[in-house]
């Protein structure tokens, strides 16, 4: 069975602090390319979901469901109630 040395440890060390650096340098070099492209794909987005609303729109000639006001009539009348003993 082996044991472990100093320097065995101190190599790991420095492996895992070789490879923070440069996984932190790689991030700033790509995290800006892969934001901006997600900033993209998301108004691709928006814009395409915008466009199919409008053109469902057009295609039933109706305005959109929330536009239409509640109908504000009074149906009945209220009615109180009281317990008999």
């Amino acid at each position: 069975m082996e044991t472990a040395s100093f320097t065995g440890f101190v190599k790991v060390i420095i492996y895992i602090i070789l490879f923070y650096y440069i996984a932190k340098f790689v991030m700033r070099l790509l995290l800006p390319f892969l934001l901006k492209k997600a900033v993209q794909k998301a108004a691709e987005n928006m814009q395409n979901q915008a466009a199919q609303r409008n053109y469902q729109q057009q295609v039933n000639n109706q305005p959109n469901q929330g536009a239409n006001p509640r109908s504000s009539k009074k149906v009945g009348e209220y009615v109180d109630f009281e317990e008999i003993e």
